[in-house]
């Protein structure tokens, strides 16, 4: 006999199933005719955007890349990479130090660094172009991975810092018995505990950098350094007919991130959990 608690069970459970299910082909569909209008004709995209391809063939995808997705590509990671490194190594710095370490207001300090995340990008827009040009950085690299560093230093210290807290201080403390210097205890232990929240600000960092089009706009204006976002709007408007081609490059710059975040999604749910769940 059924009981009422298995009737309300399976209820449950369908609906819990269906709406995830709902939910993946809300995010995976948009994904799937992105990739499969690269594969398109013109005429075929046009005609039905919404049917299959008729015949599978790379050739607006070697296009998109011969027309500038190269140089797009190589941009962003280099951008991401730099920016992705140089924030984590400091902000893991500045946790360390507000986290294990006893200095004189660190409240104060934490509440500064803290700060940094009420300060709008747009609102430090004009007096940070006045400030690259004044230091020559403008339509450079550096200036990219200054701001981006900048910018997510606030972000990165906040999450690494709640994740440290609850580190076991007896660690210090034997470490510092056997000897072993602030540097070395920050370098060779503490670091590698505290390696689910570093997956998580890495990628977390990687999403922005790979997808950040306001600076990349700005500070690279009519350059030969823009990276992917903007790099696809010049794509756009230079062979605005061929969509295809457009698609295809979108697509090419969707498939590194996702790669990434499906390699290492275990670590990333993983350390968000353990860091801002506490």
């Amino acid at each position: 006999m059924v009981t009422r608690t298995q009737v309300i069970g399976t209820i449950s459970r369908t609906f819990v199933w269906t709406f995830l299910l709902g939910l993946a082909v809300v995010v995976v569909y948009p994904l799937l005719w992105m990739l499969m209008n690269g594969f398109k004709t013109n005429s075929e995209l046009f005609a039905d955007p919404f049917a299959l391809p008729q015949q599978l063939t790379w050739q607006n995808y070697v296009n998109a890349w011969n027309r500038g997705v190269s140089n797009y590509v190589t941009t962003s990671v280099l951008v991401t990479v730099t920016s992705t490194i140089s924030t984590v190594l400091i902000s893991s710095w500045a946790a360390y130090g507000l986290s294990r370490v006893k200095i004189p207001f660190s409240k104060f300090w934490m509440g500064f660094i803290l700060g940094g995340l009420m300060l709008a990008p747009t609102v430090a827009l004009v007096p940070l172009v006045k400030l690259m040009q004044s230091l020559g950085l403008y339509n450079t690299f550096w200036a990219l991975l200054i701001l981006y560093t900048a910018f997510r230093i606030p972000f990165t210290t906040f999450l690494i810092r709640a994740y440290m807290i609850d580190l076991p201080f007896e660690i210090d403390e034997a470490a510092e018995m056997d000897g072993a210097s602030r540097w070395r205890t920050f370098w060779h232990i503490i670091l590698p505990m505290c390696t689910p929240i570093l997956v998580s600000t890495v990628l977390l960092h990687v999403l922005f950098a790979w997808n950040e089009y306001l600076f990349a706009m700005v500070f690279t204006s009519g350059s030969s350094i823009e990276p992917l976002p903007v790099g696809l709007t010049s794509l756009l408007s230079k062979h605005g007919t061929d969509y295809p081609v457009v698609f295809a490059g979108m697509a090419i710059a969707a498939i590194p991130v996702l790669i990434l975040f499906f390699a290492s999604q275990r670590y990333f749910i993983k350390g968000l959990s353990e860091g801002v769940g506490k």
